[in-house]
């Protein structure tokens, strides 16, 4: 059965010859250029023949052309600090101009995507990274002040989540030209700690779905969504074929996530405490209880979110046998 059957048959609940599996990283250093990241991309799918390639570029690659600087420290997640905002004042958001996918950072991120499907050929899944509008605001302003502009200036907040929309939207049907395969749409801050989920309705919702609108018609759209005490229920009809979150970690369980949620669930092992920390054991035992719980049905072995950048290799490879066995 070859990658795109097998995550097809999994998204409709059908018999396959084993659970597809993948994991992700960030690529820090590499994902400031191209054909680096391209090279750093495809390199780690020849190493592990994963069922799927999530293209990483680091978090601000959206948002370079408004403004964002970040650097590199050295995080063990492979993420970058942001160093300064261009949003400061509420009048900031109507200033943001809408982008041209083809051109600036967009369009050297489109470059990557040009040269990984180049380097893997037709027949390997790719997803790319997109981060949903009120995740882009969150960087764009900073996270201190983003939550002030969202309760005391709410028109301010909504016009530049429109342009943040619009920009998104074009950049995903721009991404047909280069070959991916569906979108990796990464939801931030629809939790408890962050906003009320009447909040979430207000401000995320609605822009989420106008750009998951936009990648229809692309066969492998996931879902991503960061965090712990998420507002899980608030996504279960949205329209993609896999949803992800950090599920040993916060509610719901695979289980119970499966039977809220129609398509495929992805995830099962922690990439901290196990993929991390543990043993090729360890992330054998967790993988497997996950296939237990989904009964390997609708179900994509993976993690949380992204795998730390020193979790070691034997751990990757357990993970990457566990389905074979």
């Amino acid at each position: 059965m070859n990658k795109r059957a097998r995550l097809e048959r999994t998204f409709a609940g059908e018999p396959v010859d084993r659970p597809p599996v993948a994991l992700w990283r960030h690529w820090p250093g590499d994902d400031q250029r191209p054909g680096d990241l391209a090279a750093a991309t495809i390199a780690f799918q020849q190493q592990f023949d994963w069922d799927f390639v999530k293209v990483t570029p680091s978090s601000d690659y959206c948002l370079r052309d408004w403004g964002a600087q970040t650097v590199w420290e050295g995080n063990n997640e492979g993420t970058r600090r942001y160093v300064h905002h261009p949003v400061q004042q509420p009048e900031d958001w109507a200033a943001l101009p809408v982008l041209d996918p083809t051109r600036g950072s967009l369009g050297q991120i489109r470059e990557a995507l040009r040269l990984i499907r180049q380097g893997l050929g037709p027949d390997v899944p790719i997803i790319h990274t997109i981060f949903s509008p009120i995740s882009q605001a969150k960087n764009l302003a900073g996270p201190e002040r983003l939550p002030h502009h969202l309760r005391l200036h709410p028109d301010a907040l909504h016009e530049g989540l429109k342009r943040i929309t619009e920009t998104t939207i074009r950049y995903v049907e721009s991404l047909r030209e280069v070959g991916v395969d569906g979108i990796f749409y990464a939801v931030q801050w629809a939790d408890a700690q962050h906003m009320s989920a009447d909040e979430y309705r207000a401000f995320g919702r609605p822009y989420d779905l106008q750009i998951l609108e936009a990648a229809q018609g692309l066969w492998f759209n996931l879902l991503h969504v960061h965090g712990e005490g998420i507002y899980f229920d608030l996504f279960v009809d949205y329209p993609v074929q896999a949803l992800n979150w950090h599920a040993r970690e916060t509610w719901p369980s695979l289980a119970e996530g499966k039977e809220r949620f129609p398509g495929a669930v992805v995830g099962g092992i922690r990439r901290t405490e196990t993929l991390l920390r543990g043993t090729p054991d360890d992330v054998r035992g967790e993988a497997r209880d996950a296939i237990e719980q989904t009964e390997g049905r609708r179900f994509i072995l993976g993690t949380g979110c992204v795998t730390m950048i020193t979790s070691p290799l034997s751990n990757l490879r357990a993970a990457r046998a566990a389905v074979e066995q």
